[in-house]
């Protein structure tokens, strides 16, 4: 079938929005159309070159839709079901069978590497293939093939344009504060990096009824929208800025939970620093320049780190939930989403950088 796409090729630093032919789905395949999707940062990272991925290819991870057509082994969703699709993982592996499916031994391959070329979901563009399946789904597209892994059924009476940014981003952030670090009510935590996925730990503190929230970020237009979200303080970082000190003066003591989303060593450094006695640290993404957590000191402090992935999140469980509490008024995620046309992919992204905006989301005309 002919589909709109968004394609990243080899050394452009923007997509090019083109006709593509998309395979049908297989017996074990759900055909989605593809209502609203989220941008994340991972999409640009893989645009700009600096994830490596498969090129040309069709990117996007944070699909919403309607399912279109379903394999004949297909039994979790129908034609017409509202559904979310989220990350890709094979069902069958250790820590799928356990509970833990973000962390699938073939993450890698599903998700970034296109491990079922051969499969249904691929892309040509007339004798030329492109490939698909990122994130098991290439939701940059106006409709996208998906497994029952992936494919999240939700309710009918949620706003479907912008559900998709539950799949990964929201989720992550989320998740990191309500299952991995497991934030209890009554407790402080401190945020380093109010993007969407920091601001999504804020709200997700908000739920868990954490007693004080401190956000940190160097935009004060962030902090603005922390503290409209339910952070109870905020701290203006910076080059020179002795960050942990602060979040101390505020906290005495320091925090019971740490979060960071900012991708930076010196952050890591100051959020551990930050940090209680028995305190916990989370972060969500590989640090950029050199991170030396003092041993010692933490093992004299009982402190522990962890990373995280897609907020430790069982999609099948967690995105209907966090839909249950935006439903009932507790957690506002739409707050951080701006919407744009699908053919405005590319300055949606110029956007996001300058900070105009926090969460572009892509919708296609009916």
């Amino acid at each position: 079938m002919l589909v709109k796409a968004a394609v990243a090729y080899e050394n452009r630093d923007k997509f090019a929005i083109e006709e593509l032919e998309l395979s049908g789905p297989g017996p074990d395949d759900i055909l989605v159309r593809i209502v609203g999707v989220g941008l994340c940062h991972t999409d640009v990272k893989a645009l700009e070159g600096s994830m490596r991925v498969p090129k040309p290819g069709v990117l996007g991870h944070e699909g919403a839709g309607v399912v279109g057509r379903i394999g004949q082994n297909v039994t979790k969703v129908k034609p017409g079901d509202h559904v979310v699709l989220t990350y890709d993982s094979c069902g069958t592996c250790r820590p799928c069978t356990g509970g833990d499916p973000a962390y699938c031994e073939q993450t890698v391959g599903l998700n970034f590497r296109d491990g079922r070329e051969n499969e249904p979901g691929f892309f040509r563009k007339g004798s030329d293939r492109i490939h698909g399946h990122f994130f098991g789904q290439s939701s940059f597209a106006s409709y996208a093939i998906s497994r029952p892994q992936n494919t999240i059924p939700v309710r009918k009476d949620a706003p479907l344009e912008i559900l998709g940014v539950l799949g990964c981003g929201v989720q992550t952030g989320a998740g990191a504060i309500m299952n991995s670090l497991a934030a209890k009510a009554g407790e402080t935590v401190a945020i380093f990096g109010v993007g969407p996925v920091g601001l999504s730990a804020v709200m997700a503190s908000v739920v868990c009824g954490c007693k004080e929230i401190v956000a940190v970020d160097v935009l004060e237009s962030r902090l603005a929208m922390a503290k409209g979200l339910g952070a109870t303080r905020c701290v203006l970082a910076g080059a020179n800025a002795k960050t942990a000190e602060e979040v101390r003066r505020l906290i005495p003591g320091g925090v019971n939970v740490a979060f960071d989303t900012t991708g930076r060593a010196d952050s890591y450094q100051q959020a551990l620093a930050s940090l209680a006695t028995k305190g916990r640290f989370g972060f969500v993404t590989v640090p950029a320049g050199t991170f030396e957590p003092n041993l010692g000191a933490m093992m004299l402090s009982g402190l522990s780190i962890r990373g995280i992935v897609q907020g430790d999140s069982v999609p099948d469980t967690f995105i209907p939930h966090l839909i249950d509490l935006h439903m009932n008024g507790r957690f506002p995620f739409d707050k951080l989403v701006t919407k744009y046309p699908f053919e405005q992919i590319n300055r949606a992204i110029e956007d996001q950088a300058s900070g105009k905006v926090v969460k572009p989301v892509f919708t296609f005309a009916p």
